[in-house]
């Protein structure tokens, strides 16, 4: 049987990953033009950085070293909040589709950063 940590990790592994396919699927439909390609391309580097980090992490040789691949994860996160206001508010992309997406993004930093601050004992 799991335990409760064993699954809250599960679950937040599954979080991440549709995260990651629902951020693809926007970028997919983000306009031609050259900036939208720009900076889609940033927050796609940026947004798959999160569970990429997250799951480099998992196998981390110490706690010094998770610690680094969750840090990496909380500014991956923070940074495609930028790209993502970006998008919206040069109206390339529409509000209500990006919402969802920096609402989501928010929830994320929020577990790393709680996370880092138990890993440092400052919790």
């Amino acid at each position: 049987m799991q335990s409760d940590k064993e699954k809250l990790k599960k679950e937040f592994k599954r979080r991440l990953y549709a995260f990651t396919l629902r951020l693809i699927e926007f970028i997919d439909r983000l306009p031609n033009d050259n900036v939208s390609r720009r900076i889609g391309d940033q927050l796609l580097r940026s947004g798959t950085s999160i569970i990429g980090n997250y799951i480099e992490g998992q196998a981390a040789s110490s706690k010094k070293d998770f610690t680094n691949y969750f840090n990496t994860s909380l500014k991956s996160a923070n940074e495609s909040k930028l790209w993502l206001a970006l998008l919206r508010d040069s109206g390339r992309a529409k509000p209500e589709d990006v919402q969802w997406l920096l609402d989501e993004l928010d929830e994320i930093a929020k577990v790393f950063a709680s996370s880092i601050l138990t890993l440092k004992g400052r919790r």
